[in-house]
């Protein structure tokens, strides 16, 4: 339960990315208040999962979730470059965040 809660977590964390973008392009308050929650819910999932997941991998995983997932996110949805060295850094963070969760 702690590892789904951790992964969610990490979801709930691209979306509050995903927030940051709405606030820079729209400037309103409900873009705000979308970041607000969705940084919320990602910090209230993660703090539940490092009941039982020790803080380091916790927020490595966490980390590395927000930040592959928002580089993907921008690929596919808002039309970033896709270029071969991107890729290769967001398969190196997948790949760590992977190695995490299988030396724990």
């Amino acid at each position: 339960m702690y590892w789904t809660a951790l992964l969610v977590a990490g979801l709930f964390e691209m979306l509050g990315v995903l927030g940051i973008n709405f606030i820079n392009k729209y400037k309103n308050w409900k873009s705000i208040a979308f970041m607000i929650i969705m940084f919320s819910i990602s910090f209230v999932l993660l703090s539940y999962s490092m009941n039982e997941i020790t803080m380091s991998v916790a927020y490595a995983i966490w980390t590395g979730i927000g930040a592959a997932g928002s580089a993907i996110m921008g690929i596919i949805f808002f039309k970033e470059p896709a270029t071969r060295l991107r890729i290769l850094f967001i398969f190196c963070i997948i790949s760590a965040t992977i190695g995490l969760k299988l030396i724990t």
